[in-house]
């Protein structure tokens, strides 16, 4: 099995708190894995690490083999959606993904219309962002994660504010592109959305992590 996302000997120490401590735990290509646990149990925080937004004070994380913080500031091929996505508030949804996608140059407008409408999302709608309902803005957050259709996916509570039927569609979306091999990182308070959706489930405590299913 291909490694995606290698984690070893990991700490971190902020303001003299231990937020996690040891963590060794591999994600390999193709699968959708859950992270669970109470606030503050250092889930979100593994995950700015792996995204490259929080330095470790003690060991190595590799994602696509680049070293975080060392061979790559931030990991290649990855979208991400951590905590509140943030928009420029008087531009459309449209508009702002757009500005995104011109920073890399890697996709047309075409696919950023695509990517809207795969998490429903009307790419026509000249709505401006702040006028968006916390639902919207949530799936505006996960269009911009997949729009560069990136092989590894990192989604911090992805279905905050979204309706039933939203949360169904994202679950759906979700499961075709695990068929598509991407690798799903999935943080989630929901037993429900864990159960559904993941392969292998990870519970984290007090800083630290360990296989739960």
């Amino acid at each position: 099995m291909e490694t995606i996302i290698k984690v070893s000997d990991v700490s971190l120490i902020l303001n003299k708190k231990k937020i996690l401590e040891g963590i060794n735990v591999d994600f390999e290509k193709g699968y959708i894995y859950g992270i669970v646990g109470r606030n503050g149990s250092g889930k979100t925080m593994l995950m700015k690490c792996i995204c490259g937004f929080v330095k470790t004070t003690k060991g190595e994380i590799r994602v696509h083999n680049d070293i975080i913080g060392k061979t790559s500031d931030f990991p290649k091929d990855t979208g991400m959606l951590i905590e509140t996505p943030g928009f420029i508030p008087y531009y459309s949804g449209y508009k702002n993904l757009k500005l995104l996608a011109g920073l890399n140059r890697k996709i047309s407008s075409e696919d950023v219309k695509k990517a809207m409408d795969n998490v429903g999302l009307d790419a026509s709608l000249k709505l401006p962002v702040r006028k968006y309902s916390l639902g919207m803005r949530q799936r505006l957050g996960i269009a911009q994660a997949v729009m560069e259709d990136p092989s590894l996916l990192i989604l911090d509570e992805p279905f905050n504010g979204l309706d039933l039927g939203g949360v169904d569609k994202m679950r759906a979306y979700l499961h075709r592109l695990r068929e598509e091999k991407k690798t799903i990182l999935l943080v989630s308070h929901s037993q429900e959305d864990i159960s559904i959706l993941c392969d292998y489930v990870y519970k984290m405590e007090a800083g630290k992590i360990k296989r739960d299913r």
